[in-house]
């Protein structure tokens, strides 16, 4: 039978096969899972990268150098002109207004505003970055653009260890002598 031989009368979808049926039916007894082994049981997964034993694909190959990728920022893009789509003149646009504009998804990534597009309204921008090309247009429609000030990290001193807490009582009271 070649392609052009099937009609509408075959059908589009093909009938599954039925195991476990007898073995009249050319598949029963194992169903076509073979002899023993773990793919013959019941509840068998095989997890991905599993090559059957022999060494992985991932592991053969070598391994060198050093990369940072684990460790880059991944910014939400947002471009002005999609800005200017979905708000008002004298909006205040933030990562919350975004999200339920729906120009982003969450707030897991900082937001970084490009100068896609032109700006013909005045909004009040707070993003984690900017563009120069956005900064001069969002300025030039009469907006404002804020950037969104990361907060460092510090560590809070009143939670140390006790043996550090002593040292540090007992540096401070030899200094202050």
């Amino acid at each position: 039978m070649m392609i052009h031989d099937i009609t509408e009368q075959v059908g589009k979808y093909k009938v599954r096969k039925r195991i476990g049926r007898g073995h009249g039916s050319g598949s029963g007894k194992t169903s076509g899972r073979g002899h023993k082994g773990a793919k013959s049981r019941s509840g068998y997964s095989r997890r991905p990268a599993f090559e059957g034993g022999q060494m992985q694909y991932f592991r053969r190959i070598p391994k060198r150098g050093f990369t940072n990728a684990d460790f880059k920022t991944v910014y939400h893009i947002v471009n002005l002109a999609s800005l200017e789509a979905r708000f008002k003149k004298g909006a205040t646009v933030d990562a919350a207004a975004l999200v339920e504009a729906g120009l982003i998804r969450n707030f897991k990534n900082p937001v970084k505003i490009l100068g896609q597009g032109d700006l013909t309204i005045a909004l009040n921008i707070a993003a984690d970055k900017f563009s120069t090309s956005a900064l001069k247009k969002i300025e030039a429609a009469g907006g404002s653009a804020t950037v969104i000030e990361k907060k460092k990290w510090v560590r809070d001193r009143s939670v140390m260890p006790k043996k550090k807490a002593a040292a540090q009582a007992e540096a401070d009271k030899g200094s202050d002598e």
